[in-house]
C-alpha cells in the first residue's frame, strides 16, 4: 500500500482536494538527491541546516485543520523544502496566493527550486521571501490562513501543557495582526499542534483555540 493510501486509511487525509494535491505534488521532488529513495517513509527527513521535511501524516493533519478554500491567501512560515508550499498552492488554485517565508537563504533557494518544478511561481501563485517568519509579511497582509512548519517556544517556564487561556499569548503579534477575522493559524507550540481561529479584532484579538498534543517539530528560527 502506498504512503498516500496509508494516510487515507488511517484517517490523516480526508478532504478530496487535499488528497488530490498529495497525489499530484510528489514528496520525492522536494528531497535532497541522497535521500530521494526515502520519499515513501512516513517520517521527517533531514534537508540540511538542522531542518527537516515534515512527516507526511503531520503535513496532512495540519492542512486538514486549515480548512483551505480555493482562492485563499496563505502565509507559509518556515517553507523549507517547499513541499508544503506546493501542496498549499495546488489546493488553493490559480486564484490563490502563498507567501513562502524562510529565514535560511540556502533553504529558501532549495525550496524555490523545488516549487519551480510545478510552475507555481511562474503562474504567480507562490512568492518566496527570505526573512524571519515570526514577523509575518505585512506587505501581503491580511492573510486567510497562516501555517507554521516549525515550533514556537512553549509558555515561559518550559510548560508545554498550555491552557486554552494562555496559548494565544505564544503567537507572534504580527500573525495576530495580519490574519483576517475568521482566519486560521495552524502552528506547533512545544510538542502540540494548535489551531487558532480569529473571532474578533477587539481588545487585542479574540481567538478560539484547539490543542492537538503528541507531535515533534524543529524549533522556529527567529532573528529576534
Amino acid at each position: 500500500m502506498s504512503l498516500i493510501d496509508n494516510l487515507i486509511e488511517e484517517g490523516w487525509l480526508k478532504t478530496p482536494r487535499i488528497i488530490e494535491a498529495f497525489k499530484k505534488v510528489k514528496r520525492v521532488d522536494f528531497l535532497p538527491e541522497d535521500i530521494k529513495n526515502l520519499a515513501e517513509l512516513n517520517e521527517a527527513l533531514p534537508i540540511g541546516f538542522g531542518q527537516t521535511i515534515s512527516q507526511p501524516l503531520v503535513v496532512a493533519f495540519m492542512l486538514e485543520q486549515l480548512d483551505l478554500k480555493e482562492g485563499d491567501k496563505i502565509l507559509d512560515v518556515g517553507s523549507g523544502s517547499g513541499w508544503t508550499t506546493a501542496l498549499l498552492a495546488e489546493i488553493i488554485g490559480s486564484k490563490g496566493k502563498v507567501i513562502a517565508i524562510e529565514v535560511i537563504p540556502e533553504l529558501m533557494e532549495f525550496g524555490k527550486k523545488n516549487v519551480e518544478k510545478y510552475n507555481f511561481i511562474e503562474k504567480g501563485v507562490v512568492e518566496f521571501i527570505c526573512a524571519d517568519g515570526s514577523k509575518g509579511y505585512k506587505k501581503a497582509a491580511p492573510f486567510d490562513k497562516i501555517l507554521a512548519s516549525a515550533a514556537l517556544a512553549a509558555a515561559k517556564g518550559g510548560k508545554e501543557d498550555l491552557s486554552s487561556l494562555t496559548a494565544a499569548t505564544n503567537i507572534p503579534q504580527a500573525w495576530k495582526e495580519q490574519l483576517k477575522i475568521k482566519g486560521r493559524i495552524v502552528t506547533p507550540i512545544g510538542s502540540s499542534i494548535w489551531l487558532f481561529i480569529k473571532n474578533s479584532a477587539l481588545k487585542g484579538f479574540v481567538f478560539e483555540e484547539i490543542e492537538y498534543p503528541g507531535f515533534a517539530f524543529v524549533p522556529l528560527i527567529t532573528t529576534k
